[in-house]
């Protein structure tokens, strides 16, 4: 077993730096043994949604045969672009001949669901937004080409009103608010961060020695990137402990009362704590902002809000302080697809700080923008977040991949096709079957609540520890066990890697663990290779006082 020295060297990295020594070892002790290698420390899901999915694939071809309609060589293999008027009624005639009665016993099908999926899914559009047929229809022929560049750069015309609708549903279901969002549909989550970091310093809303607050614990990147010389930000935590259910208290909001608190960075359910802000919590750091701190600047990653029905986010409670991130990705199990998406309501304290900044500051910040607008001043908070995101300069050729934003659009369609939220259950049961196989197989009890995802999960052995054997024991393991000799003692003796809990600002003694990744039969030898961890701990305390080794 590696040593503690070892151990101290290595505890300020990453856990996703740590992960790849883990790795290694698993894997080791897996070949010279039966056990098999089991990664739980990756948050990518094992399923996919595939309604969307064949629509899209099945759309590609009919734009294929639009594209030939204005130009066709096939000898050379050249078409031209897909024309727009007409469009609706050739999609309606195409679709009607993809239809076909056969079944393919082979393929499980009968006959051709994905047909059925787009023409409901382009219907859908229609009549809930008002679209203009052609207008629609054409947006999607010609961004699955993906034969011109983003137009609008931010956000495609129906792609922005569609995720708009999704949102208000995936972060919003429990409290919509009555204001529209600018979105900015981004590569993915990680793009959602770094374009919004950049962006606040580039507006002088964040600069080098400014304090934030995250709600701890939290993602990893949210506490390595305000760090970073780019930005030189400190940092408090608003800590909410497994005791409260991972819920903050009054005594944690009033992390917030320092005036130089300038930013809250939440995620929302947490990462690795999987819970989500009950009604009280949120009503809690509802009445502190609109009471204490209505200069707050608030950003919210709500990537999991989908795996918690009638999920509410703090920018449907607090929508004039708040930057919404969301990511398709874990819910529709499309990480490779880099779908996100940024939210700003038009009526915002971004907008409002900046043309609060002292002259000079304003022109020095205005100056940033003057090739891209006349009136540079004007430019919203949103669309500089556009254009910081391509250095401004290449403003003009900003915007997500037209053929991302189709299939951002018909992920959000078929979900609010779904009125039964079949597919969101089916998702929720997955990981909660999981999450039950990991307790029983630790043989312990817990009813984590409503609020809980069951994505993520954080194995706290001092809790546990404490709860069924007491402090003596705590004390002791605290004085005696460095806390990376968890994942790594997994990973050595059992094959199975976990990532280390005080990356995350999670309790020291503690291990992330995803509920998504691995087939349902691997959390119960998960729980029992924990348990096993934990009876070592407690018969080495046993054998240092010269009790009886019980455990």
């Amino acid at each position: 077993m590696l040593d503690r020295d070892y151990f101290n060297s290595i505890s300020d990295l990453s856990p996703f730096e740590i992960k790849d020594e883990l790795i290694k070892l698993a894997r080791i002790g897996a070949e010279k043994s039966t056990r098999t290698f089991l990664n739980a420390g990756r948050g990518n899901p094992n399923w996919i949604a595939t309604k969307a999915r064949e629509a899209f694939f099945l759309l590609g071809q009919f734009a294929l045969s639009e594209a030939r309609r204005s130009y066709s060589d096939p000898k050379a293999g050249i078409a031209g672009m897909p024309p727009r008027d007409g469009a609706h009624e050739r999609f309606t005639r195409w679709i009607r001949a993809q239809v076909v009665e056969e079944t393919d016993d082979d393929f499980d099908i009968e006959g051709t669901p994905a047909a059925n999926t787009l023409a409901d899914a382009v219907d859908f559009a229609i009549k809930r937004f008002g679209f203009e047929p052609d207008a629609f229809v054409h947006e999607l022929t010609d961004s699955i080409i993906g034969d011109n560049y983003p137009v609008p750069d931010r956000a495609l015309h129906h792609n922005e009103i569609v995720t708009h609708e999704y949102l208000m549903w995936a972060m919003c279901a429990g409290r919509r608010p009555d204001v529209k969002f600018d979105l900015y549909p981004v590569e993915g989550g990680t793009a959602a961060m770094c374009y919004i970091f950049k962006a606040l310093k580039n507006q002088r809303l964040l600069n080098a020695g400014d304090t934030i607050a995250l709600g701890t614990p939290i993602f990893t990147p949210y506490l390595e990137m305000p760090e970073l010389e780019d930005y030189g930000l400190h940092i408090v935590r608003m800590s909410a402990e497994q005791e409260d259910k991972f819920q903050f208290t009054d005594e944690d909001v009033e992390t917030l009362a320092d005036p130089k608190v300038k930013a809250l960075f939440l995620v929302n359910p947490g990462n690795p704590s999987a819970a989500a802000m009950d009604a009280d919590s949120m009503g809690r750091l509802v009445r502190f902002v609109n009471e204490r701190r209505p200069d707050l600047m608030i950003l919210t990653d709500d990537v999991y809000g989908t795996f918690v029905p009638g999920f509410e986010s703090i920018m449907g409670h607090l929508p004039r302080n708040t930057i919404g991130v969301y990511s398709f990705s874990k819910y529709f199990g499309c990480t490779g697809w880099r779908l996100g998406v940024i939210a700003v309501a038009q009526d915002n304290i971004f907008d409002e700080r900046i043309r609060a900044h002292p002259e000079e500051m304003q022109q020095v910040v205005a100056n940033r923008y003057k090739a891209m607008a006349p009136k540079p001043r004007e430019v919203k908070f949103i669309d500089r977040i556009v254009a910081d995101s391509r250095d401004v300069a290449l403003n003009h050729t900003a915007g997500l991949s037209l053929p991302q934003q189709v299939m951002m659009t018909l992920f959000g369609l078929v979900e609010m096709m779904d009125d039964d939220k079949a597919y969101q259950r089916a998702c929720i049961a997955i990981c909660e079957k999981r999450f039950r196989n990991l307790v029983e197989g630790m043989g312990v009890e817990s009813d984590p609540g409503p609020y809980f995802d069951y994505y993520y999960g954080i194995i706290d052995l001092e809790f546990w520890l404490r709860k069924y054997l007491g402090e003596d024991v705590v004390s002791w393991v605290k004085e005696n066990i460095h806390p990376l000799d968890i994942p790594f003692r997994l990973a050595e003796d059992h094959g199975i890697v976990l990532l280390n809990g005080s990356g995350f600002a999670a309790p020291n003694w503690s291990a992330r663990v995803s509920f998504a990744n691995l087939n349902d039969e691997a959390y119960s030898e998960i729980g029992r290779a924990v348990r096993s961890i934990a009876r070592g701990y407690v018969q080495a305390y046993q054998a240092s006082k010269g009790e009886p080794i019980t455990a």
